[in-house]
Parts: C-alpha cells; sequence; structure tokens
C-alpha cells in the first residue's frame, strides 16, 4: 500500500509486479488484444485482494497462539472446536471488515487492544482502495483526452505553413501541456500503464508519434511564435519517453523507437 499509493516515485510495489505479469498473460491469450481491456482492472481487483488477504492472515498468526484461552466465545460455539488456523482467519476477517459479530471476541487484555488496530488498518485499506481508483482512472482520462487531441490534429492534417503561426503556436503549447500532465500521470500512476485506451482515436499509443512528427515539423519552422512551444512540445514528448522506456519498455531506442515500442506493447504497431 506504501509503495502503490504513498511512494512518490512507486518503485518496487507489489501492484507493479502483478499488473505487469497479467498485461504480458492477457497478450499471450489475446492475439487480437480483446483480453487486453480486461488486464488492468483485474489487476487492482488482484492487488486488492492480496492486500486484504495477507493482513488478514498475518493478524490471524497473531491470534492462533492465544486460542482459545484469550478469547469469548458465544453459548452456540465449542471452544476448543473453534481454535484452528481457520478459526483465527476467520476471526481476523471479522475484525478487519469492522463486522463486530461477536461469535468469536478477543479476551485477554493486549488483544482487546490488538483488534482496535487491526480494525483501523481494515478502514485505512478501504480508504486506500478508493484512493487508488480515484487517482488511477482521471489520469486514464486525461490520457485519452490527449489521445484524442492528437487524433483531432491528424484529421485536420494542418501544413507546416499553418503551424508557422500564432495560432498554430496555440495548439503547440496545449499538447506541451498536455504531455507533461501524462508524464506526471505516467510517474504518479505506474499502474495506468496496464489499461487498454480501446478506439484508436483515444489510444496514446497509437498517436503519440504523430505529436512527434508535428513537434519536429514546426521546431524547423522560422517563425518566432511557433519557435518556442514547438521546443517545449519536443521536451515534453522526450520526457514521456524517457518515463515509458526506463518503467515500462527497456529499449535504450531512440524516442521515435520508444514510441514505436509503445505502440507495439500495446497492440498498435
Amino acid at each position: 500500500m506504501f509503495h502503490t499509493l504513498w511512494h512518490p516515485t512507486r518503485h518496487g510495489g507489489l501492484s507493479r509486479i502483478i499488473m505487469t505479469g497479467l498485461w504480458r498473460l492477457s497478450s499471450r491469450l489475446s492475439p487480437g488484444w480483446r483480453a487486453a481491456g480486461l488486464a488492468g482492472p483485474l489487476g487492482m481487483v488482484t492487488v486488492v485482494v492480496i492486500w486484504a488477504g495477507s493482513v488478514a492472515l498475518g493478524w490471524a498468526l497473531i491470534y492462533w497462539p492465544h486460542m482459545p484461552q484469550g478469547f469469548t466465545f458465544s453459548s452456540a460455539l465449542e471452544p476448543t472446536g473453534h481454535s484452528g488456523p481457520v478459526d483465527a482467519f476467520y476471526v481476523s476477517l471479522v475484525i478487519l471488515a469492522t463486522l463486530g459479530l461477536g461469535d468469536i471476541a478477543p479476551a485477554d487484555s493486549w488483544l482487546r487492544i490488538v483488534a482496535p488496530v487491526e480494525a483501523l488498518v481494515g478502514f485505512a485499506l478501504l480508504t486506500a482502495t478508493v484512493s487508488w481508483i480515484l487517482g488511477i482512472y482521471p489520469a486514464l482520462a486525461r490520457r485519452r483526452t490527449l489521445a484524442l487531441r492528437i487524433a483531432h490534429l491528424r484529421r485536420a492534417s494542418p501544413a507546416a505553413g499553418r503551424l508557422n503561426s500564432s495560432a498554430g503556436a496555440a495548439v503547440l503549447d496545449g499538447l506541451a501541456a498536455d504531455v507533461a500532465r501524462t508524464c506526471v500521470d505516467f510517474l504518479q500512476y505506474a499502474e495506468s500503464y496496464y489499461f487498454h485506451d480501446g478506439h484508436d482515436d483515444t489510444s496514446l499509443a497509437l498517436n503519440v508519434a504523430y505529436a512527434w512528427e508535428v513537434a519536429d515539423r514546426a521546431r524547423r519552422a522560422p517563425h518566432a511564435d511557433a519557435a518556442v512551444p514547438a521546443a517545449a512540445l519536443t521536451a515534453a514528448l522526450e520526457d514521456l519517453a524517457d518515463i515509458l522506456d526506463q518503467r515500462f519498455l527497456h529499449t535504450a531506442g531512440t524516442t521515435l523507437q520508444i514510441f514505436r515500442a509503445y505502440a507495439q506493447d500495446h497492440g498498435r504497431a
């Protein structure tokens, strides 16, 4: 949870291992990449289940050696018959979920303190899960919006002369800002990489290479207003390529080669 949600660089988290594995598995199971759309959501569900199961198992290992003498049981339960590892896991799950069923409850003083601590951990787990979801899906929306803007620009097919103007400079400046936001999203929510973008127009993997082409054309234009935005867009795209390569692709290639590898990894070659 710490590595996924609070560590600023998101390195070494369990979520990255699980989601990378599901992403690679989906590419093998579905040559047409139809299953890739489920890799990200299923990965998130798997991570949350493992978080909850690990916490519950860890606390169960604390409770089990102290059963049954450290706990009180309802009249319907025989203490000696409900003191195994499964029962300890059950108690841990009940406390973690803050259900408070009361059929098996801690009796020793220190266990009565420890049990509410686990309940607080369960509340933190629920809050962390909601925060993770509320962070990743807006990042996906921003990425798809950027792809759609590039797709619109591709359809408009602006000539070099049209980019070589104040209006063209404004378009380039807006693209540079959106690319910078996408760079931050990949840094803060690396798991968003493993979500399939669906349609061609909303796929950044498919459209980002065209943004590089536009930046390259505008950078060579003599118009003074377009020079700085074109340079800013080029720098933002280079940063995006570096992040994609260092965290996900590991090609050690040029910017355009990295973007092509990004497209291929998302089934958009």
